[in-house]
């Protein structure tokens, strides 16, 4: 699976918001890594530099320096709707007489065609979801009478509620940060203040991210989680909150999955640590689906919390099996089974004498296609596991996502396919162990019915309209 995007904005006169900004965007790096991005506006001038590639590729010591201004706004992508290509690339930016702005997009639109059509657009002329929303918007600059600074403000309270599906936002213009999350709050979005010094005085800024290490990574301090369907806007006046959608559309329902695996082990999510979170998750995975082996050990990197919780709660011993290469990015696996199987080998490596001999319990995250999974139990075998047992820290994962998850069609999806005892003698293993939904719910701190959470991944339950019939 791959999440959709990273967005990270700051304002902060007088900092060096582009520096902010690719710290922000390096600690966001492992939620997109097809592309990166900034654009910064120091009032005037608004300068967009994009490049497919990682944060560290895209921006050195020179093309940092170079940016200067007041506002910055930066973006990781992973593709969904729209190609891996340069043209995709964000933040997108428009230009409109004498006004401008630029917006990233975390999440993915569900009603692009509808949107596209009533604005008389041939299939090709947005080449994204995020294209299309920069195009709704900028033709509400055409028909303002005049630019001014409630310009995008006022565009923004007019396109959003045209908008399905998900859709964390962030925008800058000329004089301010605008930050907006869709009415079920699917992808996360947060709010942060940094505290910074020029000429000797203290100053305020304000900042928001996709995740909350973001934040810290550049000193500043988490604030709160934005709401689902709140706008906020910072400027020279502070914060101001807004609600552009009808209170009947606001429903929460952040992703399950974000718990799960996308967010970074040490994000707050709902007033969580993910880490804790993993790691009851894999506690109550042993209490559900206990196995008598010698080793408890966790696929990196979204598995090894959930291993340590399966551990403790079993009395198996943990230890490391699976070595990660670090310098591989997630879209080095090639969308083709023979390319996915060679990119796991180039991405994990097993530990010879730790497993030889021994009854291993893996913990991994999830099981989508399969191919991965059978491909590092095969590899645990070459390496003289004696038995390989499969747990995973969710339940199956049996229908596609809509809302910025890069997930196959459900015919490519095993769980949809296969009962667990299939998928289990598919990827081969000697047994398969899923975490009920209800204790995945237990352990994010839901009901039993998810209230808070989308889930549909699981379920089957869609909470906001979907493109294709099921």
């Amino acid at each position: 699976m791959r999440e959709a995007c990273g967005v990270f904005g700051v304002y902060a006169p007088g900092a060096s918001v582009a520096r902010l900004t690719f710290d922000g965007l390096f600690a966001l790096q492992h939620r997109g890594q097809e592309s990166a991005g900034m654009a910064v506006s120091d009032g005037e001038t608004m300068t967009v530099v994009k490049e497919m590639g990682l944060v560290t590729a895209v921006f050195d010591e020179r093309t940092i320096a170079s940016l200067v201004g007041d506002l910055a706004l930066g973006h990781v992508r992973y593709s969904t709707t729209g190609r891996s290509t340069w043209d995709n690339a964000q933040p997108v930016y428009r230009s409109v007489g004498a006004a401008g702005f630029s917006l990233g997009h975390n999440g993915n639109l569900t009603n692009t065609a509808q949107l596209a059509a009533s604005l008389g657009m041939l299939p090709g002329v947005v080449s994204s979801d995020s294209d299309l929303i920069a195009e709704l918007l900028a033709r509400r600059f055409l028909v303002a009478p005049e630019p001014d600074e409630t310009l995008l403000v006022d565009a923004l309270m007019d396109v959003l509620p045209l908008l399905e599906g998900a859709f964390s936002l962030a925008l800058i213009d000329e004089a301010q940060l605008v930050a907006v999350r869709d009415p079920h709050g699917f992808r996360p979005l947060c709010l942060g203040q940094l505290t910074y010094f020029v000429a000797g005085q203290e100053r305020r800024g304000w900042v928001v991210a996709s995740e909350s290490p973001a934040l810290e990574v550049i000193g500043a301090e988490l604030v709160r989680e934005i709401d689902p369907g709140e706008m906020i806007v910072a400027d020279h006046n502070g914060v101001k909150s807004s609600h552009p959608f009808g209170a009947e559309r606001v429903e929460p329902r952040l992703c399950v999955f974000e718990f799960v695996y996308f967010a970074r082990p040490d994000s707050r999510l709902e007033g969580r640590e993910v880490y804790a979170t993993r790691r009851h998750m894999g506690e109550l995975l042993a209490r559900r689906s206990p196995v008598d082996a010698d080793l408890v050990i966790g696929v990196p990197d979204s598995g090894v919390a959930a291993a340590e919780g399966y551990a403790l709660a079993s009395g198996v011993p943990y230890g490391q099996g699976l070595i990660k290469n670090r310098y591989i990015g997630r879209t080095f696996i090639a969308p083709t089974p023979e390319a996915r199987l060679s990119g796991v080998r180039r991405k994990l490596n097993p530990l010879r004498a730790s497993i030889a001999g021994k009854r291993l319990v893996v913990i991994d995250d999830s099981i989508v296609r399969g191919t991965t999974t059978r491909e590092i139990v095969r590899m645990l075998r070459e390496s003289g596991a004696r038995e390989v047992h499969l747990r995973i820290s969710s339940p199956p994962f049996a229908w596609p996502c809509f809302y910025g998850i890069d997930t196959p069609v459900r015919e490519e999806l095993i769980a949809s396919r296969m009962p667990v005892d299939g998928v289990c003698a598919h990827v081969g293993a000697d047994s398969l162990g899923y975490l009920s939904l209800e204790d995945l719910m237990t352990a994010v701190g839901a009901d039993s019915e998810g209230t808070g959470f989308c889930r549909a991944c699981l379920t089957g339950i869609y909470p906001a309209p979907v493109p294709i019939d099921l």
